[in-house]
């Protein structure tokens, strides 16, 4: 591979990495959440006019959206390329904080931050890691998934004391106008860095030691959606990354509430150091990942999730700030390596031709995930006792995903029909953008 080639990988790499940084305000919700709870309970003029037991539809809401548009934007990113899709997906979450700026009602923030934010977190992130695997090695898969898609988990480490600075400073509407004008112009701007190697680009072999040959490039199937679905391997990982993303993000969107209690308002530390967490999982499993695989890496992150959730019992029963902020860092990092396997595996498993909508389709699991867990964790948690059944709950889940691993093969097997079969790793570009 060029010096050339290289750096531009590197520039793809970065701009899909600082794409995701403004993305992910998604992980500063319970920022936001808390913000709201204070008005309700405050009330007078101007305040929000929500039940306590909707206060997290929107965050529900944007999970669930956030999931199915990166099928449509995966084929976005497919047909038109990267830097477009990414550009509608700065528009879209735009849009949706002015509209939040300009309204409190339920209705606008459902529609605000669940629907057009969510929509737009979807095209941006279909967008930014893509052409970023396209200009890399597959030896590099694990490692660049998760440095792009660090962005998103390490967002909070900023995002949170900034919001939580703004909404103390100029209140809701205003902080709502800011971050949005804010992360629309980034989002824009990075866009046209996205973008896919010139046709019949092939990255390098890595360089091996002494006089070893180069590892004998493999086949890879090119599948297309249906032939992906009819995969008994696309279930498996569905229903893992359902698990893994819906235990994290049950956690993620109350750790400020949890850490309340013994944080008062220096509760967005908890959220700013779970991220660090959240980004370092997908870093390290990403490395991780090239080093044993795929399969190993998940069922030790899955493994170490379930037991993590049963500790929070007594972790949060304790008061603790200390164990608390720990607890949830390590969750934040157990939940993130999901968003670098997965892609991962989707790339091993059904190549690159179609692995927008390929990935998007499988990413859906991690907004049913969060939806389906999130509702629960509610409806448990205004029983006697409710917060404890969600971790154990979530630990169980977990559990049982780390036996389904072992069901996995981490090299791919022809279980699709009729098969595209191109030599690895030559990526063919759908468009040039």
């Amino acid at each position: 591979m060029s010096t050339t080639s290289t750096k531009k990988g590197w520039q793809v790499t970065m701009a899909g990495l600082g794409i995701n940084l403004a993305l992910g305000v998604l992980y500063a919700w319970s920022i936001f959440k808390g913000a709201i709870k204070s008005s309700i309970e405050k009330g007078g003029e101007g305040a929000f006019d929500w039940s306590l037991s909707s206060i997290n539809d929107p965050y529900a809401v944007c999970c669930l959206t956030f999931a199915f548009a990166m099928i449509i934007a995966g084929k976005c990113q497919d047909k038109l390329g990267p830097a477009r899709t990414a550009l509608i997906g700065g528009l879209l979450v735009g849009s949706g904080f002015t509209l939040m700026s300009f309204s409190n009602s339920y209705a606008a923030w459902v529609v605000g931050f669940g629907i057009l934010s969510g929509a737009g977190f979807g095209f941006g992130y279909a967008a930014a890691t893509p052409p970023a695997l396209k200009w890399f090695h597959s030896s590099k898969t694990g490692v660049i998934a998760g440095t792009v898609v660090a962005g998103f988990g390490l967002a909070p480490v900023y995002i949170a004391p900034l919001s939580s600075y703004l909404l103390g400073s100029f209140g809701i509407p205003k902080s709502m106008l800011f971050l949005g004008i804010g992360f629309t112009a980034l989002v824009c701007g990075l866009s046209f860095f996205l973008v896919n190697p010139p046709q019949g680009y092939v990255p390098a072999e890595p360089a091996t030691k002494g006089d070893a040959k180069p590892a004998a490039k493999k086949d890879v199937y090119n599948a297309n959606v249906m032939e992906m679905i009819k995969s008994p391997k696309f279930y498996m990982l569905w229903t893992n990354f359902f698990i893994g993303a819906g235990a994290g993000l049950m956690v993620i969107g109350s750790v400020a509430g949890l850490a309340k209690k013994s944080m008062g308002s220096m509760a967005f530390l908890a959220v700013a150091i779970m991220a660090i967490g959240n980004a370092g999982g997908r870093v390290i499993a990403g490395i991780l990942s090239d080093k044993i695989g795929r399969k190993a890496t998940l069922a030790i992150m899955l493994g170490f999730q379930a037991l993590l959730m049963f500790a929070a019992i007594p972790v949060v029963g304790s008061g603790s700030a200390t164990l608390l902020v720990i607890l949830a860092t390590f969750i934040g990092f157990n939940y993130g390596s999901n968003l670098a396997l997965f892609p991962s595996f989707a790339k091993d498993y059904w190549g690159f031709k179609n692995y927008g909508l390929n990935y998007g389709v499988l990413f859906s699991a991690w907004g049913v995930g969060g939806f389906v867990m999130g509702r629960v964790s509610e409806m448990l948690n205004a029983q006697p006792g409710g917060l404890n059944k969600s971790f154990i709950l979530a630990g169980t889940l977990c559990a049982t995903g780390t036996v389904l691993t072992f069901f996995l093969r981490d090299k791919v097997a022809a279980d699709v029909k009729a098969p595209v079969v191109v030599a690895e790793p030559v990526p063919v570009m759908e468009k040039a953008s």
